[in-house]
């Protein structure tokens, strides 16, 4: 079933008519009839999840919001850009090119996330920040709790052939990892 739908109440943005959303059920803090922000294409929104764009928020190109992610205030989400997981975008943030935003992420004020650029885990990108081209801000949580043995997983990649030449001698701390991975292994 869809969550929202598109209303007659459009506006033109970047020579694009944009078109109010307005939900059809209730969901997280959505109830049925509240008006939202403002899609091109019923692809810029998913119909799944809690994903939602509401005040004078702009989704357009071929942008996609989905997952949990918030998109409000005057921000943008445009181009190919991708908003997904648990992220929040507000105030006047702009997300666009390729970039992608997910996780715990928020970026708001003035800050602007573009080119092949993507923020993840519990980053904040806020006040007048640009991410853009190939940077990558974030975090991978890891679970100590598992089986996971970091050092044996290293000392594997390190036994290829092709790697450890390659990275020995590159820097004088990056060394003294590869020496430790390899003393604690017992190689």
């Amino acid at each position: 079933m869809k969550k929202y739908e598109l209303t007659q109440n459009s506006i033109e943005i970047d020579n694009r008519t944009l078109y109010q959303i307005k939900a059809l059920k209730d969901f997280s803090l959505i109830k049925k009839g509240d008006l939202g922000g403002y899609i091109e294409y019923e692809k810029n929104l998913s119909h799944d999840g809690n994903c939602w764009i509401s005040g004078n928020a702009h989704v357009y190109e071929n942008a996609l919001v989905s997952g949990n992610t918030w998109v409000y205030g005057n921000a943008r989400v445009f181009r190919n850009a991708r908003v997904f997981g648990n992220a929040l975008i507000y105030e006047n943030a702009q997300i666009y090119e390729n970039a992608h935003v997910y996780g715990y992420a928020w970026v708001f004020g003035n800050a602007r996330v573009s080119g092949n650029a993507s923020v993840s885990g519990n980053v904040q990108v806020f006040e007048n920040a640009h991410v853009y081209g190939d940077a990558r801000l974030g975090n991978v949580p890891v679970n100590f709790d598992c089986d996971f043995d970091p050092y044996k997983t290293l000392k594997e990649i390190l036994n290829c052939p092709e790697i450890l030449p390659v990275l020995s001698g590159l820097n004088e701390n990056l060394d003294k990892l590869i020496n430790t991975i390899l003393i604690k292994t017992g190689t």
